[in-house]
């Protein structure tokens, strides 16, 4: 076989796999990876509380309210002031859609 003849095969090859791809992998947020630092994904490991399974508006209300200084915390209020709204709102779709930080 050719080089010609090898391309165009491995070529073949490389679209058939990546029509087999899962389309419906969403890529994480920007700044989602940074709260598996903390929050476990199995829940009761760890002292933080486990985010997994709570819904989006849970989880961007609280950023809103760590935010903003209503909710207390000790870290949190200042890793949720270096979001925005929007981001924040991405990040909780992201985790309550099952990804895992």
């Amino acid at each position: 076989m050719t080089w010609r003849g090898c391309s165009s095969a491995l070529l073949a090859l490389l679209a058939l796999l990546c029509v087999g791809a899962a389309p419906d992998v969403v890529a994480a947020p920007a700044g989602a990876s940074s709260c598996s630092g903390c929050h476990s994904p199995a829940p009761g490991v760890g002292a933080v509380p486990h985010i997994a399974g709570l819904s989006a508006d849970q989880i961007a209300g609280a950023m809103a309210e760590f935010r903003s200084g209503e909710r207390p915390a000790t870290v949190m209020n200042r890793i949720a002031k270096g979001f925005s709204e929007a981001e924040s709102r991405a990040i909780a779709e992201w985790v309550a859609a099952g990804s895992r930080p």
